[in-house]
């Protein structure tokens, strides 16, 4: 049988929990002095270090070339060729460094790449103490070997995994690793019962994990990268590094560019040299300028700088972002993956009931501030004018370990020393006005039995300050209620024992059962009186729990709740309007879980599936994907789960964001669309892991960061359709040109264009970047993947609306000039100062017309004079610098002679200062009727 279980263990670990101590010794090929020298080194042969390895990233100078290569960057390098080509360095020079300033300043931004595994190697500790040949030894923790015999205390890192051997009052925090902050108790006993997640196994310790109280003997199981912290840093690093939504967008639409560009260019050459009979260079030169001219060379500054200015505006609301693209993709999630405690709620238990036969009690107040009432009803209680409030108080307050620190220089806050469960019933009695440090010096604590998985309670034992009935002792007992009151025989009422009754055993399971339901934590409190009737033992080191726990009178049940932020039901609320579906996954029970789903409107359903993470380990891929089209939620998940979870989410198309804060969050957080990482609870392995941090752990700061990237998106949207607008007016006037065959002459020249779109439109453009999110932008669902960004709406919108129109006014404005000069009575000017300023004039009115757009193209349904002409200030300085530069073009000399302009009159400006004029108010009263169709479709709202 032990031969059997020496291979198995070898082979794989997982079943070493259900052997006794000794047989685990024997499966490690190990005993009580540990290993020998020689087993040291041969097993340091077999199994390597025990250290955390680092996969080799890429070299940071090939990670500073890929932001010169995207298809964008490519497509901008052509164009500064292209303009090489047609004898104007000068552009090519400007459409070169606008790519070379992008690409540096993405890989600055992009810089703080993953260094998860760093993070994760700060986590372990560098020295073990074991037992090698019989003798303690400190050794470096990456000398670790299977079989060696650990030796842990209060206060250690655990090194390895290990199975315990031994073990006295024995706390472990695991929460590096499940993410629930309560320390674990620990035993050393085989565990037989099935259906534990690795985590809930009460005889094994985990790498990373801390040991909160206690000692305990173990020996090591695995080591490095074969541990459960091993595992985790090996899916982070495996994972790979997967494009944003946005990147994909740019792509497409860069291809998308590209055949616009060269199919227009090529359209243009064709005409002029076939149809206008241009010479050959010419008719290229002029169809290379119109291909550089449909390039947006202003799109990769304007994404960055919208992405930039919305991290700006998101840091301010608690939302740190690692990574610019990933601000666009929280605008088009569609699933959130939650974790519960300290996201959705405030991790800070709260007593929020007090129990007593006959009584039941309100308590106010959140948090570890005391600051709150009992309450009876609608009055308010004090614990002096109730005796049996007060002994269940006293009583609860004793039997505990922690302690809440208030506010100091270090923490704004009240922290907490210990269980936090245990730490609200010191902050409940001082509600009733309890002082409980005069308690302990009235009642000293004379011996503590602590809390095992066994029992479920443990029990203080005090010194009396008075006699009671002629004892001089008393025992406090707390635990689950139905074990505890499985022991008591009498009731603690007005002060005095009396009988415990059937009737009365019925009463108390049905309160613990109501309370339960709602998701509620219920402990039961006690208390037995010691005499010397009692026949104890003299020592008080001889009292164990089966002396102590027993005739014991029943006080009260003392109810509890971890409370949801209060801003969570809002934001939750929010994400419903928006169609975005939030998922709680949480180490927690179901049954607690469903309750704060319940509350804050995570769920509506009356019963959610709660699968739990023993149930997800034996299911398909198929049937998760199943289950994840119901209402559901997930409780007690491994790490490993989490991930599932997440790639079964993106198999099934969406777009995932997920938060966590231990080192058990990373793999999901790294394989999510977007990992969000607590920024006070979290963890450097989640917060390196993720792309954006929460520096207030609150789930509402998520919501307000998926509107700012919704508005990104929004944003890069109404750049392009301001673009291309520009572009259809720059193209009108050209094929007027080609199609009368020379005989309108040509009313805007290459260079003019291209004043356009590397001159007047930048800054405009650029402001565009900076808007705020539009009113109702999270009252859409989110956008569809297969959505591009330039849709058939927006090439509507730019080239046959906007587009139409400023040709429109541009063409008048050609035409006007030639009219104050007598056409049409002459023909059209093709030479001298009157084509010059015709042309001037084309330039000038597209440029005036870009300042009605640049407004429109601020929102998409809402009126630009709600909105506020001069809300936006990057747009206002960058209209003031278009008409600055466009008047400097018209009347500076050498500017003159560059793009081929001249002087203009007071005619020719009135002219201009209308040209925005028919752009708002035929968009308006576009706006207007898109309104009036959407309130009807909308029922009025």
């Amino acid at each position: 049988m032990e031969e059997k279980n020496r291979v198995q263990i070898d082979e794989n670990t997982e079943g070493i929990y259900k052997l006794t101590e000794s047989e685990a010794c024997k499966a490690m090929n190990s005993g009580p002095k540990g290993l020998t020298a020689e087993q040291v080194k041969e097993n340091q042969e077999k199994y390597g270090g025990n250290v955390i390895s680092q996969k080799k990233g890429k070299p940071v100078i090939l990670v500073f070339l890929s932001n010169f290569i995207s298809l964008m960057a490519i497509l901008l390098w052509i164009g500064g060729i292209i303009a090489f080509v047609a004898g104007m360095p000068e552009l090519g020079v400007a459409i070169w460094m606008v790519n070379v300033i992008n690409g540096v300043f993405s890989f600055w931004q992009e810089h703080r790449a993953s260094k998860a595994t760093e993070a994760l190697k700060k986590m372990l500790p560098s020295y073990a103490r074991v037992i090698r040949d019989g003798q303690e030894q400190q050794i470096p923790a990456e000398n670790l070997v299977p079989g060696d015999i650990m030796l842990i205390e209060e206060g250690d890192k655990i090194s390895a995994d290990a199975r315990l051997l031994t073990s006295s009052d024995l706390q472990v925090n695991q929460s590096t690793l499940t993410g629930e902050s309560n320390p674990v108790r620990k035993m050393h006993d085989p565990v037989l019962k099935e259906g534990l997640s690795r985590f809930e196994i009460p005889n094994l310790i985990f790498t990373g994990t801390s040991v909160a109280s206690g000692t305990a003997r173990a020996v090591v199981v695995a080591i490095g990268m074969k541990t459960e912290f091993g595992k985790i840093a090996n899916l982070t690093q495996t994972m790979k590094e997967e494009q944003s939504p946005l990147q994909k967008e740019l792509n497409i639409l860069t291809k998308q560019i590209s055949l616009i560009a060269i199919g227009i260019g090529l359209a243009f050459f064709l005409a002029a040299f076939f149809f206008v009979k241009q010479p050959f260079a010419q008719a290229f030169i002029f169809a290379l300028g119109m291909i550089v001219a449909f390039i947006p060379e202003g799109l990769l500054p304007t994404v960055t700088l919208s992405l930039a200015m919305a991290v700006q505006r998101m840091a301010k609301e608690h939302a740190l972002v690692k990574r610019l693209s990933a601000v666009e993709t929280l605008g088009c999630t569609t699933v959130i993956c939650s974790d519960k405690t300290g996201t959705l709620t405030q991790n800070e238990m709260t007593v929020t009931h007090a129990w007593l036969p006959g009584q039941e009690f309100d308590v106010t107040g959140l948090g570890y501030a005391p600051e709150g009432k009992i309450m009876a009803g609608d009055k308010e209680v004090a614990a002096s004018g109730n005796p049996d409030l007060k002994m269940l108080l006293i009583a609860a307050g004793l039997c505990s370990n922690a302690r809440v620190v208030p506010p100091n220089e270090e923490n704004d806050r009240y922290t907490v020393l210990g269980d936090p469960t245990e730490a609200c019933l010191g902050v409940v009695a001082q509600k009733a006005g309890i002082d409980l440090r005069q308690q302990v010096e009235l009642t000293p604590r004379l011996r503590e039995l602590p809390f095992d998985s066994r029992r479920k309670r443990m029990s203080t034992i005090h010194q009396l300050e008075k006699p009671v009935n002629g004892c001089q002792r008393i025992a406090y007992i707390k635990g689950a209620p139905k074990e505890v009151m499985e022991l008591c025989t009498g009731v603690y009422q007005n002060g005095a024992r009396i009988d415990m009754t059937e009737e009365q055993r019925a009463e108390i399971m049905k309160e613990n059962d109501k309370y339960a339901s709602m998701g509620l934590r219920v402990l039961a409190v006690a208390c037995r009186y010691l005499g010397k009737d009692d026949n104890l033992p003299a020592a008080m080191s001889a009292y164990t729990p089966e002396l102590i726990e027993q005739n014991m009178i029943f006080i009260g049940l003392v109810v509890m709740m971890d409370p949801p932020r209060p801003e969570v039901a809002d934001a939750v609320e929010q994400c419903h309007r928006a169609n975005i579906r939030i998922i709680m996954i949480t180490g927690d029970y179901g049954l607690t879980a469903e309750s704060i789903a319940k509350r804050i409107g995570i769920v509506r359903g009356e019963h959610p599936r709660i699968v739990a993470g023993v149930e997800l380990e034996k299911m398909s891929d198929e049937e998760l994907k199943t289950v994840l089209k119901e209402e559901v939620i997930f409780a007690r998940v491994a790490p490993e789960q989490k991930y599932q979870v997440v790639v079964a989410l993106q198999e099934l198309g969406h777009i995932v964001a997920v938060t966590g804060d231990g080192v058990n969050d990373s793999p999901a957080l790294k394989k999510a669309d977007i990992g969000v990482a607590m920024g006070i609870s979290g963890t450097d392995v989640a917060k390196e892991a993720a792309e954006m941090i929460l520096t207030d752990d609150n789930f509402a700061s998520i919501v307000k960061a998926i509107q700012e990237g919704r508005a990104v998106y929004s944003n890069i949207r109404k750049f392009l359709l301001y673009i291309f607008n520009s572009n259809m007016s720059e193209a009108v006037p050209s094929a007027a040109f080609l199609f009368s065959r020379g005989g309108i002459p040509l009313p805007l020249t290459v260079m003019q264009i291209l004043s356009i779109d590397l001159g007047t439109d930048m800054l405009p453009a650029l402001g565009l970047g900076t808007e705020m999110p539009e009113e109702g932008i999270m009252d859409r669902p989110p956008r569809s993947t297969k959505e591009t960004l330039l849709n058939k709406r927006l090439v509507i919108l730019a080239f046959f609306w906007y587009g139409l129109i400023e040709s429109a006014v541009s063409m008048a404005a050609y035409f006007f000039v030639n009219m104050l000069h007598g056409w049409p009575g002459v023909p059209l000017a093709s030479s001298g100062m009157v084509y010059t300023q015709a042309t001037t004039m084309a330039l000038a009115s597209i440029v005036f017309c870009q300042i009605g757009v640049v407004e429109c193209a601020r929102t998409e349904r809402q009126s630009i004079f709600k909105t506020g002409l001069f809300t936006n200030k990057n747009i206002i300085r960058g209209i003031v610098f278009e008409i600055f530069l466009i008047t400097a073009i018209m009347y500076v000399p050498f500017l003159q002679d560059i793009f081929q302009t001249a002087s203009i009159g007071w005619k020719h400006w009135i002219f201009l200062v209308f040209c925005p004029v028919p752009i708002v108010a035929l968009d308006e009263l576009r706006k207007a009727y898109l309104r009036r169709i959407h309130i009807k479709e909308h029922g009025g709202k």
